[in-house]
């Protein structure tokens, strides 16, 4: 999942640019939380805050080994046990993670990828019925001190209409994370299938969810390695 104008600063500096406690509790992100998953687990910078306030597991993705390896080292230091960081192309293989199995999915400042919305489906997939998916991305504003070219940088219209598109109840929650960030906290209908809808995308004429009655759908339990 390499993202377009996307180059890692030094740790620290990175991690100066977010109020994190500030974007952890817009989220609502607690211990009613069971399991997460996030695309792109980067340096760590919210993987072990979020592994510390949830009660299930935190499923850490990312492209790069080198930054797997050092969030798992992070994580053992930090002595967290509910964190499986794994090295992972999810444009190209997906999370592996089972339909509807996730509480919550991490989508942070990656929805410039040019294939956004492979993103939010594959979220939408992995997510229970009512599961929940947090996004932030970089303001459009070209004093932010890192961020993709603005050509690029999507606002958060932009975001809503892609996860309209991909099958989350519209319009989000929308949160102002200053400095230099805004959130979107999108839900999955909470049915897990509806007559019609196909990976989160309703057949034309399937627009209206009163006009058919719903179905549901097995969710199987995920699974973990030993």
């Amino acid at each position: 999942m390499k993202v377009r104008d996307s180059g890692m600063p030094e740790e620290a500096y990175w991690e100066s640019l977010f109020d994190i406690p500030l974007i952890l509790d817009s989220f609502a992100i607690g211990t009613d939380i069971g399991d997460v998953v996030e695309f792109g687990c980067g340096y760590g910078t919210f993987t072990v805050p979020v592994a510390r306030r949830i009660s299930g597991l935190l499923h850490a993705l990312d492209i790069e080994p080198d930054m797997v390896r050092k969030v798992a080292k992070r994580c053992r230091r930090e002595g967290l046990s509910n964190v499986r960081a794994e090295v992972r192309d999810v444009i190209e293989q997906g999370t592996g993670l089972g339909d509807s199995s996730m509480d919550f999915v991490l989508l942070f400042n990656l929805l410039h990828h040019d294939q956004p919305l492979v993103l939010l489906r594959e979220a939408f997939r992995v997510l229970k019925p009512s599961g929940r998916l947090a996004v932030i991305h970089w303001v459009h504003d070209p004093a932010t001190p890192r961020g993709p070219d603005l050509s690029i940088r999507p606002r958060p219209e932009q975001c809503i209409a892609w996860g309209k598109e991909a099958g989350f109840v519209s319009p989000p929650q929308q949160f102002d994370l200053k400095p230099y960030h805004y959130g979107l906290l999108f839900r999955r209908p909470p049915v897990a299938l509806r007559r019609g809808m196909v990976a989160g995308r309703p057949r034309r004429g399937d627009d209206d969810p009163d006009s058919f009655p719903m179905e549901e759908k097995a969710c199987p339990l995920p699974t973990y390695p030993a």
